[in-house]
């Protein structure tokens, strides 16, 4: 029987490559296993973009108080007004996507899906979210939605969706988000440096930056001091990152009483919808 399958293998591959195989011994069982294990990873691929010159792409803001959405041409300029629904006062999976549905109802028409989420995602999965519900933990959201919808999907960090929305791809760049949360996101000439969680890094005695900058921060310190550890916290992330350019985004922004320093920027809220366009830019 061993010498049957060696056989079969034989023949495969000799009518795939030809004369030039190399000699059956050196065939083993690793390879088999390797190809075996190539076949697997390619049946997770990400969701392919459509094959259309100017696919309509949906971009989706979660937020901890509202998901917004909006539609984009394929460079990235709107074709829709910028829509909004609430955030479910219990923001379960199950509870987010069917509020989802409702901005789907009001934007019909695209092709293709990007989602800014509130957390730590990786490969389609969320791993945290801290704003919203702890079922999020280990959700496939980008299959869920794209099984929902019929339509290719792709998730990332909403600071990084915010980012690519705000950067001019020179340098070092860091945007940070001042919403509900604080989100992050660094890049290095125009590249993503994935995994940044700036808002749980400690600062300041037993907190974290989102306990100072977030709206907990807000609401505990009042807009005056919160204000001066958004000034603090733009030099202690210089030093700690020698960015060349800030960006500083989210609904909170528009509480900021100081004029930024050279190369910090504030940008539209909208930035964590324009840069949806630019994940199918990225992966593809």
């Amino acid at each position: 029987m061993v010498r049957s399958g060696l056989n079969s293998i034989r023949d495969f591959l000799c009518f795939s490559i030809g004369d030039s195989l190399f000699p059956i011994p050196s065939l083993s069982v690793q390879f088999v296993l390797m190809t075996t294990k190539t076949v697997r990873v390619n049946s997770n691929v990400r969701s392919a973009s459509p094959k259309n010159s100017n696919p309509i792409t949906m971009c989706i803001d979660v937020g901890g108080s509202g998901l917004k959405a909006m539609l984009l041409d394929a460079a990235g300029k709107p074709v829709s007004e910028r829509q909004r629904v609430i955030t479910p006062a219990i923001p379960t999976p199950r509870a987010v996507l069917k509020t989802l549905d409702e901005l789907r109802i009001l934007l019909p028409n695209f092709d293709r899906v990007s989602i800014g989420f509130p957390g730590v995602v990786k490969r389609g999965i969320t791993y945290t979210a801290a704003n919203l519900h702890p079922a999020w933990h280990g959700f496939p959201l980008e299959q869920e939605l794209a099984t929902r919808w019929k339509r290719p999907v792709r998730l990332a960090n909403d600071a990084a969706v915010q980012g690519y929305g705000a950067i001019k791809g020179d340098g070092v760049e860091l945007a940070i988000t001042l919403g509900t949360g604080l989100g992050s996101s660094l890049f290095t000439n125009g590249r993503l440096c994935p995994g940044l969680e700036l808002g749980h890094h400690p600062w300041k005695k037993d907190r974290e930056y989102e306990d100072y900058l977030g709206r907990r921060g807000l609401d505990k310190y009042g807009k005056k001091r919160w204000n001066k550890f958004v000034q603090e916290a733009i030099e202690q992330t210089y030093k700690l990152f020698n960015w060349d350019h800030l960006y500083l985004g989210g609904g909170n922004t528009k509480k900021l009483d100081f004029k930024p320093g050279k190369n910090v920027e504030i940008v539209s809220n909208e930035a964590g919808l324009l840069g949806g366009v630019a994940l199918w830019k990225e992966w593809d």
